[in-house]
């Protein structure tokens, strides 16, 4: 039994669960609104741009699937794929959050004898 829908249900609580690391680490949103919103949307929009492209030149086509929810933005463009784009790039910019917050000192982390007072 396959649910008409599935696959935008997964990605709406992929972002949900995205967003609940991003607030408990201030990694991308809770640390910038504005930036991270911004960052999205411009890369949100170049992928559709990509996607266009793509489509255009039959290079894209949308297959058959009972778990999309069946509405179309455009031949070939399910309403599911701007969700999943906004979500890789919200994603990305929680990873490279991540990645920043981890590569960063603490300062409540002690520093380490021997580094010559730099840090």
């Amino acid at each position: 039994m396959t649910v008409p829908g599935l696959y935008l249900l997964a990605l709406v609580v992929s972002i949900g669960g995205v967003a609940l690391l991003d607030r408990r680490f201030r990694l991308a949103f809770w640390r910038d609104r504005r930036s991270t919103v911004i960052a999205t949307a411009i890369g949100t929009a170049f992928f559709l741009v990509w996607d266009a492209v793509g489509i255009a030149t039959g290079v894209f086509v949308k297959g058959e699937s009972t778990l999309l929810l069946g509405v179309d933005l455009a031949p070939h463009l399910p309403l599911e794929e701007p969700v999943f784009l906004a979500f890789l790039c919200y994603l990305a910019l929680v990873c490279f959050g991540a990645a920043s917050a981890r590569a960063r000192p603490s300062a409540t982390e002690p520093r380490r004898s021997g580094d010559g007072g730099r840090g």
